[in-house]
């Protein structure tokens, strides 16, 4: 099929999220200690702000301004957005400066980054509208697109994206799924069937029933999107150093209609740092990207000026982590396992003492706190996978080993525990 409008794009799409780190929580601390959260989160943050959030933000708004085609989407995580309010405010008034530029779009995510979909359907759903009700808070937008935590997807979450009225979904450009495809063209993700979805839900007018049958798929071009995120300051990579001018030109060269860049935020002076050249390179990209007339879009700009060129199948689910791109590195060992099942067993209790204390600030603190020990990242630093090699998975963790994140973790979920059955 034809494009409405062939003039190829980038669309740049950030994941911003910090985790609320867990505090130092031995075996003896449990019916002792008060608190489960590292007192440091606060101090991170504000590490973060200075190197990546605030200049890159203040970046992007010069971008916004010098060049009218420029556009770029985030999406915020809960969990970020409740430390913003907590300990650092001017982060969030940044975002909402960019925002007002309507240059900007804002995404539908999990509320607290977690791994919900896995376990609990209901809980997932609620996270989702939970987020969706403080975006409207915040910057007074509905999301109109949709990316799960970890870019987790498969037709099956397109599916509950869609009829949560999600136009798109964001997932990773996999050769394993796509075939001869390029992640390159605006996709639409393969429908499924309504019985799979859970009475109570439905019943319950969460879901819409009528819905259109299509919701619009973009795919993450990873190749690209990882030079930025992950090799750019690498200098034992055959591309480095990494030009704008060099890098505008594997985009004009690239296939397709639209470039989908998508990576953490953190990349811009936090994972590469300042003195790599990232913030020289973001500042003159839009220059040589219009020299060769490719322009940029929002993903809902994408799928309002582009038509969907085929149907894409991914049955199975599919991550943007590591070379397997499955859930691997949050539920593949037995830690991991563990965990996620105890923590997502607590379900009942917990709804149990917030429907006995529906007015209790006390519960409505256990509940957030449940759904913040639920934060993909708390597995993420359980993960074995590379350890002893130094990779990825040891650069994001502050324990120091798997084991410590294992064991910190199920005691502070024993001692959570015990706090429900008192509060029940």
């Amino acid at each position: 099929m034809i494009s409405k409008a062939p003039k190829k794009s980038v669309c740049f799409y950030f994941q911003v999220h910090q985790p609320l780190r867990l505090d130092t929580f031995s075996y003896f601390d449990i019916n002792k200690k008060k608190g489960y959260f590292n007192p440091e989160n606060k101090k991170i943050l504000h590490k973060v702000a200075q190197k990546c959030y605030l200049p890159t933000n203040k970046l992007i708004l010069k971008l916004i301004k010098k060049y009218p085609e420029f556009r770029c989407s985030y999406s915020l995580s809960g969990v970020f957005i409740d430390q913003c309010e907590m300990y650092a405010p001017e982060i969030l008034e940044s975002f909402k400066e960019l925002v007002a530029t309507k240059k900007v779009e804002i995404l539908g995510e999990t509320y607290y980054h977690s791994l919900s979909y896995l376990y609990r359907k209901d809980e997932f759903v609620e996270q989702i509208l939970l987020h969706r009700k403080k975006i409207w808070q915040i910057f007074k937008k509905k999301p109109q697109v949709f990316r799960n935590t970890e870019l987790i997807y498969s037709n099956k979450v397109a599916e509950f994206a869609k009829r949560l009225g999600f136009k798109a979904i964001l997932a990773e450009g996999w050769e394993k799924y796509l075939g001869w495809k390029s992640p390159n063209f605006l996709y639409l993700s393969k429908p499924v069937e309504i019985g799979y979805f859970n009475d109570k839900l439905l019943i319950n007018n969460r879901f819409r029933e009528e819905v259109d049958p299509n919701i619009f798929l973009l795919l993450k071009n990873y190749k690209l999107s990882d030079d930025l995120a992950f090799r750019f300051s690498n200098k034992k990579w055959s591309s480095y150093p990494l030009t704008a001018e060099k890098y505008a030109n594997w985009v004009e060269k690239a296939p397709g209609q639209t470039i989908n860049l998508f990576m953490d935020y953190e990349t811009f002076g936090e994972h590469q740092w300042e003195d790599s050249g990232i913030f020289k390179f973001l500042e003159k990209l839009p220059e040589e990207l219009l020299k060769r007339n490719i322009t940029f879009r929002t993903p809902s700009q994408t799928i309002k000026d582009l038509t969907a060129s085929d149907t894409v199948n991914i049955p199975n689910l599919l991550s943007w982590a590591d070379i397997e791109r499955d859930l691997s590195a949050w539920n593949q060992n037995k830690m991991q396992k563990e965990a996620l099942k105890k923590v997502f067993e607590l379900t009942p209790l917990v709804k149990r003492v917030v429907k006995k204390f529906p007015n209790s600030e006390e519960a409505q603190k256990l509940l957030t706190t449940w759904r913040y020990l639920q934060t993909s990242d708390h597995f993420y630093y359980m993960s074995t996978k590379y350890w002893s090699d130094g990779d990825i998975h040891t650069y994001f963790s502050h324990y120091e080993s798997p084991y410590d994140a294992y064991i910190n973790y199920m005691n502070i979920l024993n001692d959570f525990k015990q706090k429900l059955l008192i509060a029940k």
